[in-house]
């Protein structure tokens, strides 16, 4: 198994409607990929550390797949529509990053 962290920094002067993300987007992902081997997708909220200093995410996306291979057929598949939807809730270039699940 694998996890696709899609990560959204923490960056004043940007936008990011998360009302549309969470409501349209994240739906969309869920419908596109569930029947290709996403297993589950869970989004967290940065929110500020225990001595008040910001978070240096805004939102992380944690994707566990079942391969990598379903992730590339995945991809493949929906990656320009859902990829392609990202302007539509945020000027922010996420970064991406795959790990392999050890626990």
């Amino acid at each position: 198994m694998i996890m696709v962290s899609v990560l959204y920094p923490q960056d004043g002067g940007t936008k990011f409607d998360e009302a549309y993300y969470m409501q349209k987007h994240i739906p969309l992902v869920k419908e596109r990929w569930s029947g290709m081997g996403l297993q589950d997708l869970k989004v967290l909220k940065g929110v500020p550390g225990p001595d008040g200093s910001a978070a240096p995410y805004r939102i992380m996306a944690m994707l566990t797949w079942e391969s990598a291979e379903a992730f590339g057929k995945g991809a493949k598949a929906h990656g320009p529509e859902l990829f392609g939807d990202v302007p539509n809730f945020t000027d922010i270039k996420p970064a991406v990053q795959i790990s392999e699940l050890l626990g």
